[in-house]
């Protein structure tokens, strides 16, 4: 199995397309209630879903990652794109920056390397009782 889609809900799909277009994604399918974007490394897709009402709470956190994180923040920068967290180490051992997108979700740029999949506290593998 092999996670390579995740879709959001949003109330403006021409601005919320705006938005995921100016971050780097590849609009490849636009209706008037959908749009999905390929993302520029790899083949996973991302996309929106319009929706009336948006769901309450603290919403959904998205991790897009990046090899190149702070040269990536400083051209979204120069992109006009507003982050509420510049690149900085966490003590989870990833390098993140945060921004919200047009529905307030919370967009993190992030780069985890080898600590993404394999941190120091990772959970040895269970054998399974027959």
């Amino acid at each position: 199995m092999n996670l390579n889609q995740v879709t959001v809900p949003c109330l403006d799909i021409p601005k919320s397309i705006s938005f995921y277009k100016k971050l780097g994604l590849q609009l490849i399918v636009k209706s008037d209630h959908y749009a999905r974007f390929l993302c520029p490394d790899g083949n996973s897709t991302f996309s929106i879903h319009y929706r009336e009402k948006q769901t309450t709470g603290e919403g959904i956190y998205v991790y897009f990652e990046c090899e190149d994180l702070d040269k990536q923040v400083a051209k979204l920068q120069d992109r006009g794109i507003e982050f509420d967290e510049l690149p900085n180490d966490k003590s989870w051992l990833w390098r993140e920056a945060r921004l919200k997108d047009p529905d307030n979700h919370q967009i993190i740029l992030f780069y985890g390397g080898e600590n993404r999949i394999n941190p120091p506290w990772r959970v040895k593998e269970e054998k399974e009782k027959v």
